[in-house]
């Protein structure tokens, strides 16, 4: 039996980056000899194992052999005569493709080290084009490394996987998972760039690919690229990257349904763009308005989600100060700060009268707000710039 760390722990390392997780591959050994040793079974579809203390993966070396279109479409094969070169050639990229054996060496049969020196994204081999999947990660790992480049044979292939239709095999959820995860990386917006130039971005997300087409396509690569540096959440980041679609509301919708985009990104991201021209034009509308706004964007009871959506205004707003974030989460917090339940029991038995009566309150308290010298003045004196 012989065990080596595989895949992005070893690309990390030497890259000089810090190692999250440690996959491992084990060669020469069955499912009852690591049984035997004390490893416990996790896999479905091939022989995985959870090493008993450290709890890290452990995968019996397999080969694979394209049954289906999909990346559902395979069949493993694993067994003690497989090879970790056999192993190691059914991977995505060169630089994913290297091994460090026990003794620390590096086992690098595909030019990997070479690869990552030039700082280039090459698929290991034609078994690339059999796994869709493998357009999107290697899209992420563009967001993740934007200094690399995709060799010139490996786009040639992603784009002829596209024409022949594998990525329209891809389900909704995987699709979600790993845009979801390219647009939590350093760099997302390489991550489109490198979805459109295979055509890939076309056939999953048509309405950001109409988009990039135009003078938007820019703006949005560059404020995506600005929530990333200011580290903000995923719903923030996604809203960001919708907001200045063609379609507005309609396209986000649509987008969200096909891409089964989970609720608190869809929420927010709709909610950004509906009301983004209020958020511009914040500093200059009523209380009236503003209470409005709050009661909209239900910011009386979510208003950690209200100031999320600031967030994703603030970055789309590009260079320059954005007032308007300060002063609605002053506003907010002016208009939260009414004791509707006393409001309530100043209505008497007119039960009809309460939801005007505690809206009014808050317009009062808003309008005080404006009128303090933290609140409107100092907007309209600092709003510059496009927001």
């Amino acid at each position: 039996m012989q065990i080596y760390v595989v895949g992005g722990a070893v690309r990390d390392e030497l890259l000089g980056l810090p190692v999250q997780d440690r996959d491992h591959v084990v060669v020469g050994a069955t499912p009852d000899a690591m049984l035997a040793a004390g490893f416990r079974p996790v896999g479905k579809d091939f022989p995985v194992f959870l090493h008993p203390q450290t709890q890290e993966e452990y995968a019996l070396a397999r080969t694979e052999r394209k049954t289906a279109r999909g990346y559902h479409g395979f069949v493993f094969h694993t067994s003690p005569d497989v090879t970790l070169e056999e192993d190691l050639i059914r991977r995505d990229l060169t630089i994913n493709a290297m091994a460090r054996a026990e003794d620390g060496s590096i086992v690098d049969p595909y030019g990997g080290r070479r690869d990552l020196d030039a700082r280039i994204f090459r698929h290991v081999s034609e078994a690339f084009a059999e796994d869709p999947v493998r357009i999107l990660r290697l899209a992420r790992f563009a967001a993740r490394f934007p200094e690399f480049r995709v060799a010139a044979e490996t786009l040639a292939l992603m784009k002829k996987m596209v024409e022949e239709g594998e990525v329209d095999a891809l389900v909704s959820e995987r699709v979600w998972q790993e845009v979801a995860r390219g647009l939590m990386e350093n760099t997302p917006s390489r991550m489109f760039t490198v979805l459109r130039d295979c055509g890939a971005l076309a056939r999953i997300m048509p309405e950001l690919d109409a988009a990039w087409e135009t003078d938007k396509g820019v703006h949005i690569a560059r404020v995506i690229d600005t929530a990333a540096q200011h580290d903000h959440t995923l719903a923030v980041r996604f809203a960001v990257l919708v907001q200045g679609l063609g379609g507005g509301v309609n396209d986000i919708g649509t987008l969200c349904k096909r891409l089964k985009v989970p609720n608190d990104c869809r929420d927010l991201a709709v909610m950004a763009a509906r009301e983004q021209d209020h958020m511009r034009r914040a500093c200059t509308l009523s209380a009236d308005a503003i209470v409005g706004l709050f009661e909209r964007c239900d910011g009386f009871r979510k208003p950690e989600r209200f100031a999320d959506m600031l967030l994703a205004g603030e970055c789309n707003a590009g260079a320059g100060a954005y007032p308007q974030r300060p002063y609605l989460l002053g506003a907010l917090a002016a208009a939260r700060a009414v004791n509707a339940g006393e409001v309530a029991a100043g209505c008497g038995d007119n039960k009809a009268r309460i939801p005007e009566a505690v809206h009014r309150a808050r317009v009062t308290a808003v309008t005080q707000w404006i009128g303090s010298a933290e609140g409107g003045r100092s907007c309209l004196e600092n709003a510059t710039g496009p927001g």
